[in-house]
């Protein structure tokens, strides 16, 4: 059975950090695009982060650009995502997701296979 297993999620104030994991059972995650998208109170998912299947190749959204850090371990089949100078309003559920977008498609969530449970991030003071 193909799970991914998100953690790292907690309370955290403002300024602080906080690393996120996906971790894969029963796939390899290097052979897919791995994205990280969030779900704030009342409002819709969004995709914000992506690192490319095969490489190290990374994306991200205007919002959090220049604060998260996505990244890979191979060896141990997670993609992690490091977030710095946390705000309030990073506040929200974040899931990882697997799939093969296209670049133009990182933001679709039909184009992923498969999601994880998500886990919770709150930044509060």
């Amino acid at each position: 059975e193909v799970q991914l297993q998100a953690s790292g999620g907690g309370w955290v104030q403002p300024g602080g950090a906080l690393r996120l994991s996906c971790t894969g059972s029963g796939v390899t995650l290097r052979d897919y695009t791995i994205s990280w998208f969030r779900q704030s109170p009342g409002q819709a998912r969004e995709w914000v982060a992506a690192i490319r299947q095969g490489g190290s190749v990374t994306y991200y959204s205007d919002p959090i650009r220049g604060r998260f850090a996505i990244s890979r371990d191979n060896a141990k089949n997670t993609v992690y995502l490091q977030m710095n100078n946390l705000k309030p309003e990073d506040t929200g559920i974040y899931y990882c997701a697997r799939g093969r977008p296209i670049v133009s498609a990182l933001s679709n969530e039909e184009m992923y296979y498969s999601w994880g449970q998500g886990t919770q991030v709150t930044v509060s003071s």
